[in-house]
């Protein structure tokens, strides 16, 4: 009975340095994001001080949370550590992720709520991923912006690699849609070879006006359809949904380096070609179509094809309410997509499980053979 005073003293005075800890971060991330909505910032650099300020919070408040943890360890209390550790709190990770997604109002609601993860909801059988491969240079950056968000820059900034995630409501089933622009794996043949096997859908581009990158995406498609046989331990060549872009359509013919006819002969009914152009908006409606049908995905997908909303009100939707206002939502009585912001491509030793198999690192009294990824 002696112990009990204390015990709940350490407890209150742990809970009480979370909690400033938490709110410490919370502040700090607010005040140093305010800087982000000064005019003439370019969307690829506010994301990226966006998540290099998550980071830093997080890592803040780990280190808080662990002092903490070890303050109460030290007094024999398990009554806080055991609070601390429970499902139903809410860290302050989870905190700035609301913070990030829905604003203000929203980080209100979650500390009220279990944790919910959207990006999970789709069935495996819904969820595909779009590898895009092809030359520097060529629009692949500026055909995604059109698939994403509808919009086109002259500016040409080089990519090495971005990763985004669509997902849909469309007739009462959910999909997930992963864009991978592996740009920057051109040096990498392992890494490279990674991102084809664990991709679903290929998008290949080429400029009408570069050779170079045509003979590149040439050796492109080669290298996809005998790394998908290999896969599948087939015989017989493999079929891969692939759908192969021309762009810069909008240049005059004659400064084109790479003729129709010759097109066809290379590709031939193998894949969906197109001539495109990401400027004039050209063609890449029935390229995103083409992509939705060899992928086995509806058609609703398609940028002109469904409603598009924040993933805030993408969540208020899927949980019955109306967004901001505690109702009840109609529900998703017509097909709707949201980008989802905080999408990171997962791991390469994930990548490598879902190539190789669970149990794979278990087998390790056979004799090695050469890697499958190489």
């Amino acid at each position: 009975m002696e112990l009990k005073e204390p015990v709940s003293v350490s407890a209150q005075n742990t809970k009480m340095s979370a909690s400033v800890g938490s709110s410490k971060v919370l502040l700090a991330y607010k005040n140093a994001t305010q800087h982000l909505n000064a005019p003439g910032l370019k969307v690829s650099n506010i994301s990226k001080a966006g998540m290099g300020i998550l980071k830093l919070a997080t890592s803040q408040w780990k280190h808080q949370d662990k002092k903490a943890r070890a303050r109460s360890s030290s007094v024999g209390n398990r009554y806080a550590s055991s609070t601390e550790r429970s499902p139903c709190k809410q860290s302050a990770f989870d905190q700035i992720a609301a913070l990030v997604v829905n604003g203000q109002s929203r980080l209100q609601q979650l500390a009220q709520e279990p944790r919910q993860d959207t990006s999970c909801s789709s069935k495996p059988q819904n969820c595909r991923r779009i590898v895009v491969l092809g030359a520097p240079r060529v629009g692949k950056t500026s055909i995604l912006r059109r698939f994403l968000r509808d919009g086109f820059d002259e500016l040409y900034e080089p990519t090495s690699e971005d990763f985004h995630r669509k997902l849909y409501n469309i007739r009462g089933e959910t999909y997930q849609i992963d864009i991978l622009d592996a740009s920057g794996e051109r040096s990498f043949p392992a890494k490279r070879r990674l991102s084809i096997l664990t991709g679903n859908i290929f998008l290949l581009v080429f400029s009408l006006n570069d050779r170079n990158s045509f003979e590149e995406v040439r050796a492109l498609r080669a290298e996809i359809v005998a790394a998908k046989t290999a896969q599948i331990k087939s015989k017989e060549r493999a079929r891969v949904p692939t759908v192969v872009c021309a762009n810069k359509a909008d240049l005059p013919e004659n400064e084109w380096a790479i003729s129709r006819v010759e097109i066809r002969d290379v590709f031939g009914d193998d894949c969906a070609f197109f001539e495109t152009s990401a400027k004039d908006n050209l063609n890449l409606e029935q390229v995103f179509e083409s992509l939705a049908q060899r992928g086995g995905l509806p058609l609703e997908t398609g940028p002109s094809q469904h409603r598009k909303v924040s993933i805030r009100s993408y969540q208020a939707l899927r949980t019955g309410r109306q967004p901001g206002r505690g109702g009840k939502a109609a529900g998703f009585e017509t097909p709707c997509g949201a980008l989802y912001p905080l999408a990171r491509r997962p791991s390469f030793s994930t990548d490598l499980r879902l190539v190789l198999g669970p149990h794979a690192s278990g087998k390790q009294n056979k004799s090695l053979d050469k890697c499958r990824i190489q």
